[in-house]
């Protein structure tokens, strides 16, 4: 079962290729889990940072649970993002030293079923692609483990963008969440969603609390 999700995962994620390689080198993660909501999402960078974002809209299936945020809110995010010149070096870097991805990645033990996670490089040195649930590679887990709270981080923006048009009173524990979950690294690269943040600082609609959360999160963004 597992292995269908993933085979039709990779085919819904293959749109990013073709067209932005001709911006030049690109790494692509592309996550997958049918538990989770949502079950696709694509995340493109290039190396001045630059990128793109792309997830699929799905209900978690009944008796799952979202664990990546206090508030079960599904949401389709298709925009572009940035993260620091100095996180995006070290994704290519850590491609580099793996051989752009074309070896194989996955540990092949039996842990618990965390998504399934293909890194993909392409640009004139090469390309390559590994897809892997777990690795033994400390290096590459640890990446993999970065692009996965920096997504975490861009669909907790658009959690955000939800919540401030539909539910304000539901800023305040989404909120809570993202101060807790940035500063443990659960969600990584808080300034893809600067601007949603800058909204909800300068927002007179806004309760105290989370503006001052805002204000915080922003003061991290802009040292």
């Amino acid at each position: 079962m597992r292995a269908g999700w993933a085979v039709a995962a990779l085919a819904w994620a293959v749109w990013a290729l073709p067209a932005q390689a001709e911006r030049g080198p690109l790494v692509q993660v592309d996550f997958s889990n049918p538990d989770l909501s949502p079950p696709h999402w694509t995340l493109v960078l290039y190396p001045d940072g630059s990128g793109h974002f792309r997830s699929e809209r799905g209900d978690p299936p009944s008796g799952s649970v979202q664990i990546s945020a206090p508030t079960i809110m599904a949401v389709e995010v298709d925009r572009d993002v940035r993260v620091s010149a100095e996180f995006a070096g070290r994704v290519f870097q850590e491609a580099r030293r793996h051989r752009w991805f074309a070896a194989g990645c996955d540990s092949r033990e039996k842990v618990a079923f965390q998504g399934l996670k293909t890194l993909t490089y392409t640009g004139p040195e090469g390309q390559g692609s590994c897809a892997f649930n777990y690795s033994k590679d400390k290096e590459l887990q640890e990446l993999s483990d970065s692009l996965v709270a920096v997504a975490g981080t861009i669909l907790e923006g658009a959690r955000l963008e939800k919540l401030l048009l539909h539910d304000r009173l539901g800023l305040d524990q989404e909120m809570e969440y993202i101060t807790a979950a940035s500063g443990d690294g659960r969600l990584q690269q808080i300034g893809v969603i600067r601007s949603i943040l800058e909204r909800l600082e300068e927002d007179p609609g806004v309760m105290e609390r989370v503006k001052k959360r805002a204000r915080v999160l922003l003061t991290k963004v802009r040292e």
